[in-house]
């Protein structure tokens, strides 16, 4: 499928490689440590405690119930679980 360019959507910062352009390329690991480290996004400090990934099994009935809460609802139910564990604690 060839299709001419588009004028509009060609961008003269970011031109389409050439067959040379992929010749010369190399991997990301291919370059020296302090380039890769100086381009690759480091995630800053968290806002807040951070949260742990886990699984949780509801029933069908209780999970389409909090879903249709709306969004937040994973924070939602977080916050009710604290809540809980306040008024159940010993």
């Amino acid at each position: 499928m060839n299709k001419k360019p588009n004028p509009t959507l060609t961008d003269s910062d970011a031109p389409e490689w050439s067959e040379s352009d992929f010749k010369s390329a190399k991997r990301l690991s291919e370059m020296p440590a302090d380039f890769q480290q100086a381009i690759r996004r480091a995630r800053g400090p968290q806002k807040a405690l951070t949260k742990i990934q886990t699984t949780i099994r509801f029933d069908a009935d209780v999970l389409d119930g909090l879903k249709a809460t709306g969004q937040g609802w994973q924070t939602r139910v977080n916050d009710a679980m604290r809540e809980w564990l306040r008024s159940h604690h010993r």
